[in-house]
């Protein structure tokens, strides 16, 4: 097959320097200049010594209270609040105690109850009085409930207190009889453990991670400490500013939060590393000086870098119009990481390469060479060169075959269903699951979480009385009567986590709304009201932030690719690999045994696999423009997928594996959130971004960049054509 002879706009000859009178360049000179590199070092050196203390301090102001996960206006927070101002509920919660045995309680056993109700006051384990023991009609278990102090500002306040409370309940316990904690308090205790200490380990198997990929990226025994530790550094100080934030002003932070911001910033400062490196070592071909190549590679990445944390910091940020507390808090949390880890990555990483210089890159380092030219780049990536050519010669079945493969595998996400149990929350039994268990087997399963009902004094008869004859109610009691305030405690007939509660808490609700007088105005709260509302609310925030995070993704490619048709046809891959990643996942979820899922996962993985997703869409698209505006459409593409293919493969791989590490998270929630954005990822990068996207470009032609010319940009460069494109001539 024969050549064609380079046109007038393709030569040999190596393109011009880049603009040094562009404000990317003048930010790249300011950083990686000879004596800049040293100011830039100094001042991350000053930042990790104040950051480093404060970071590990993080844990100490999670708030993982079920008030931090409640909806704003809903009905249970209202109750949440009535109970504080009116009942003086404020500072403790309620647990449990579960005494049981399979033959029967004997007179040992009840002895021992009724020693640690009275115990449990004169110790000061109690928040409050307890009420009488409750023993089941088969005489086979009994309960206490038991309130315990809490503070939503110091997580041991609670964690202690139900740990104090077990080691009390356990102490001269007769020989095979069984004691639990469960109840709200149970349970969030339960969370707190399953927490508590993550930081650390979640920080070190990610970095375990990295590392691992890193190396066999590089293949240099020096080269991944580089990124690995301008990561690490800037996690720690994204970790403080969190940290000062929720301490001094008001910030919200519970687990979920946390680890998300230690995966995030490692997940994404690795891939802002990656594009950069791989410029820079482009770059150390053309240029002499180190100092020299790093501005150039930092000026051609700066853009890209720049829009992929704007687009995922401004779409996290729009979070916070949400109705859920912890996704209003969630929201400046992880666009706090993404700006910290975007300088650390612009600045710290840059200054230690040219501080380092060249040597790093051993044993493949990178040397100057004046013949250096773009078909140079080209013969370093022969694996994506030969999937570049195979997109240019079959790109219209290969965009319709990945189109037809991710729709088929959205269609799993029919299989999900929403409304997990108490017991389907964690990956392993504890303490409260089995407590919980323990009661539905001997008293009405709402036992352990009454609904509670408060309302005026003056409609607390007309009240009681309408919840007596709700359905699925088994009783209802008034229990104190306060400042003009009625509580009713209403056991229902299901366990407080099940769907079945769920409805009986709404036909009170109904019920309680069309009476008359004061009952009218009353409120229902409790764990199943909690449940209810919480679903409810995730609901409505998708309608709201799914919409408002894609408008901000299409604004921010419009902006940055200076076209109309590629940011739409963008957007739509986006949507379509979100819906493949859900029904792969959903598939995935009923292989491993935990089929239903948390309503909040949707709203999660769309965030984060949008947010994110859109990274590769920029690296790939960004250096396509530049290539297109040198070579022309068809070889510009061809180009860029055969340039960043590497770097978009290894970065998704990294941050799919980042994201993996929350499976050592023991609950089902955190499991299904790695999952489901791993999946997402890899498909994000191996289908979408190496087939679907230069497909659809490569069919649509030149059009895919209208009303933009980005071929008229730089028509004057000269370049050589791209390998594949003077095969095919």
């Amino acid at each position: 097959m024969t050549t064609h002879p380079p046109s007038p706009r393709q030569s040999t000859e190596e393109p011009p320097p880049p603009s040094t009178t562009s404000f990317a360049h003048k930010c790249a000179r300011a950083v990686a200049g000879r004596r800049a590199k040293w100011a830039v070092l100094v001042l991350w050196v000053l930042l990790i010594g104040v950051g480093g203390s404060l970071a590990a301090k993080l844990g100490d102001v999670q708030n993982n209270e079920a008030q931090t996960w409640l909806p704003k206006n809903a009905q249970a927070t209202k109750a949440v609040k009535i109970a504080e101002d009116y009942f003086q509920d404020k500072g403790r919660l309620g647990s449990v105690v579960v005494y049981a045995r399979d033959s029967g309680l004997t007179e040992a056993d009840l002895a021992k109850v009724n020693s640690d109700r009275a115990q449990f006051v004169t110790d000061k384990l109690a928040a409050a009085e307890i009420p009488q023991v409750t023993v089941a009609s088969d005489k086979k278990a009994a309960f206490l409930s038991v309130p315990i102090k809490s503070d939503k500002s110091d997580n041991s306040v609670l964690g202690d207190g139900v740990k104090d409370l077990r080691k009390a309940a356990e102490k001269n316990a007769p020989d095979g009889l069984d004691v639990r904690i469960t109840g709200p308090a149970g349970s969030i205790s339960d969370f707190i453990d399953v927490y508590s200490g993550m930081d650390g380990a979640l920080m070190g198997a990610t970095l375990g991670l990295v590392a691992i990929f890193l190396l066999f990226t590089y293949r240099s025994p020096i080269l991944w400490l580089i990124p690995l530790l301008s990561v690490g550094l800037a996690s720690q100080v994204a970790s403080a500013v969190v940290y000062l934030l929720a301490k001094h002003a008001g910030l919200t932070v519970n687990g979920q939060s946390a680890y998300v911001l230690i995966v995030l910033v490692l997940g994404v400062g690795t891939d802002y590393a990656l594009l950069l490196i791989a410029r820079y070592r482009e770059e150390l071909h053309r240029h002499e000086d180190r100092h020299e190549a790093m501005v150039y590679a930092l000026q051609r990445c700066l853009p890209a870098i720049t829009a992929s944390a704007a687009t995922v910091g401004i779409a996290t940020l729009c979070l916070v119009f949400g109705s859920m507390n912890s996704t209003r808090g969630l929201g400046p949390v992880v666009a706090l990481g993404v700006v910290i880890v975007y300088f650390a990555m612009t600045t710290l990483l840059p200054a230690f390469l040219v501080i380092l210089g060249r040597w790093v890159f051993w044993p493949f380092t990178p040397r100057y060479s004046t013949e250096y030219v773009d078909a140079s780049v080209e013969k370093e990536h022969g694996f994506w060169g030969r999937i570049s050519g195979f997109v240019g010669r079959r790109p219209r079945p290969i965009w319709i075959g990945t189109v037809v493969v991710l729709g088929a595998l959205a269609f799993g996400a029919m299989s999900l269903s929403t409304g997990q149990t108490q017991a389907e929350q964690f990956t392993k039994k504890v303490d409260s699951v089995a407590g919980q268990e323990l009661l539905a087997e001997h008293f009405p399963a709402g036992s352990s979480a009454p609904a509670d009902v408060y309302v005026k004094d003056a409609g607390a008869a007309a009240a009681l009385s309408t919840v007596q004859g709700v359905p699925g109610v088994t009783s209802a009691t008034s229990v104190a009567s306060k400042n003009g305030w009625t509580h009713i405690e209403s056991v229902l007939k299901n366990a407080p986590d099940t769907q079945a509660a769920r409805k009986t808490v709404d036909r009170m609700r109904t019920a309680l709304d069309n009476s008359s007088g004061e009952a009218k105005d009353a409120v229902v709260g409790g764990q199943t009201a909690i449940a209810l509302d919480t679903s409810d609310a995730q609901g409505k925030e998708e309608k709201v932030l799914i919409p408002l995070i894609l408008a901000v993704v299409l604004i921010m490619l419009i902006i940055l690719l200076r076209a109309l048709v590629a940011p739409l046809m963008l957007l739509l891959s986006v949507v379509l690999s979100y819906t493949a990643a859900v029904g792969t996942a959903a598939l995935l979820f009923h292989a491993i045994g935990y089929p239903r899922i948390d309503r909040g996962l949707l709203l999660f993985g769309f965030l984060f696999l949008v947010a994110l997703g859109v990274d590769y869409t920029i690296f790939l698209m960004t250096r396509a423009r530049e290539e297109v505006g040198k070579r022309g459409h068809r070889d510009g593409i061809l180009t860029s997928l055969t340039v960043t293919g590497g770097v978009i493969t290894s970065a998704g791989l990294v941050l799919a594996a980042t994201f993996s590490v929350l499976a050592a998270i023991p609950t089902v929630a955190s499991l299904q959130q790695g999952l489901l954005v791993a999946v997402g990822i890899l498909l994000d990068t191996f289908i979408v971004r190496s087939l679907l996207i230069p497909a659809l470009a490569l069919e649509l032609g030149p059009k895919f960049w209208r009303p933009g010319h980005p071929e008229r940009d730089e028509a004057d460069l000269p370049v050589r054509p791209h390998a594949e494109s003077a095969r095919l001539g």
